[in-house]
């Protein structure tokens, strides 16, 4: 069964804002409450993608698309979608650089990501596994064994 939502936002901070809430709230719909690690890394993928949408993917009078896929194979795909082809996505690995490392960040919580090509623009996605991770098994003490005395 796959769930879907669809939306434009404006390419202003307040959309990318927005988006992130979005995926909040979805995803908390979808049984990955607020707190969830789910949540918190869909949160934070989204917000680099969409800052990054309308930082550098934005053109004057032009939105940009969020779309939420939860997948049979349990994954949530994000896609943002901006109406900019020219900008090609970077990495940035100056360590004094004030900001650039969103990707990195990406990377590091999606399970894989990419671009896509559209017709006007691109899309940026990434999917996230929605399993949570198992709790390990808090160690049992070994019995001690008491040598005789002596």
């Amino acid at each position: 069964m796959n769930a879907e939502i669809s939306t434009r936002l404006s390419a202003t901070p307040r959309g990318a804002r927005l988006a992130r809430r979005l995926t909040a709230q979805q995803l908390d719909a979808w049984g990955h409450p607020y707190d969830s690690e789910v949540n918190h890394a869909a949160q934070q993928v989204v917000a680099e993608l969409a800052a990054n949408a309308v930082t550098h993917g934005r053109v004057p009078g032009r939105d940009f698309e969020l779309r939420l896929v939860l997948t049979a194979e349990d994954t949530v795909r994000v896609e943002v979608s901006d109406a900019r082809h020219d900008r090609r996505l970077r990495y940035v690995t100056d360590p004094d650089a004030a900001n650039g490392r969103g990707l990195i960040l990406v990377s590091v919580l999606a399970q894989t990501w990419g671009v896509a090509e559209r017709s006007v623009g691109k899309t940026v996605w990434a999917e996230i596994p929605v399993k949570e991770p198992a709790v390990p098994a808090v160690p049992r003490p070994c019995p001690r064994r008491l040598a005789p005395p002596g």
